[in-house]
This record gives structure tokens, C-alpha cells and sequence, in this order.
């Protein structure tokens, strides 16, 4: 499952939302996105992409997936959803 097919799944399914972000490993992606910054990065990419630009959201997505660590989770996440 690539990044946009898993965007779209956990936009269209609250449940399977619900529970990547209730996992371990959504947890750690929530730490991830949310940064230095207190999250007002993250908020700011969140209501970009509830408007339908998900563009915000998705370079962000890329620049975790860019180290190893974070293409692994982002992974892992995708496998839990294909379950």
C-alpha cells in the first residue's frame, strides 16, 4: 500500500483512523509529525488537507519516510491497514 492509497483508506475509514492512531507505531508517527514545533505544523497540515489539499501533509510524510527508521514505520502502519 503506497502513501496515497493509505491516505485515502484512513480518510475514508474513522475506524481504521482510529485505530492506527490508538497503535504503538501511530503513536510514533504522531511524534514524528508533530516536531519541534508543538504541532502547529502538523494542525496546519491537517486542516490543508480537511479543505483537499493534502499537499502539506504528504511532503511531511516524505521527509519521514525519507530516513530508514521512518520508512519502516510508515510500513508497518500500511501493513496493519492491509489486515
Amino acid at each position: 500500500m503506497d502513501q496515497k492509497e493509505m491516505m485515502e483508506r484512513l480518510k475514508r475509514d474513522p475506524a481504521a483512523l482510529q485505530a492506527v492512531m490508538g497503535s504503538r507505531d501511530g503513536q510514533m508517527l504522531l511524534g514524528l509529525l508533530s516536531g519541534s514545533d508543538g504541532g502547529r505544523t502538523l494542525q496546519q497540515a491537517v486542516r490543508q488537507a480537511a479543505a483537499g489539499d493534502a499537499s502539506a501533509i504528504s511532503g511531511m510524510l516524505q521527509g519521514i519516510m525519507s530516513t530508514p527508521q521512518g520508512a519502516a514505520l510508515v510500513q508497518r502502519i500500511g501493513e496493519s491497514l492491509q489486515k
